[in-house]
């Protein structure tokens, strides 16, 4: 008969190297957000942030039996500026609606 009192969650996280890593540890019931951490030997740094399920929740927030939790690395270029980057760089006339346009025809048709 299995033990129920145990909770089975996976932890995923990003090495040094980018690499995915996914380790699924057995917890004891109640167990918390930094109990998973601490099973799987991973410290938090102050420039990351983890949650469940692709949501940020609090270290101290309960664990459900077959929960995901996953350490998120800090965002190296903010979308909206990089956006902007690769607006300039390539050029109004060959971007978006109007990279491809039919000959003698009206702007954005």
């Amino acid at each position: 008969m299995a033990d129920t009192s145990k909770l089975k969650v996976h932890v995923v996280w990003a090495d040094s190297s980018a690499a995915v890593q996914e380790r699924a540890v057995a917890l004891p019931e109640g167990a918390c957000l930094q109990d998973a951490l601490d099973a799987c030997g991973l410290q938090l740094t102050a420039s990351q942030s983890c949650g469940v399920w692709g949501r940020t929740k609090p270290l101290d927030c309960a664990l459900q039996d077959g929960d995901r939790v996953e350490l998120y690395q800090p965002l190296k270029v903010d979308p909206k500026v990089a956006r902007r980057e690769r607006f300039a760089k390539q050029g109004a006339r060959s971007a978006g609606l109007f990279a491809s346009r039919r000959t003698n025809s009206k702007a954005g048709y």
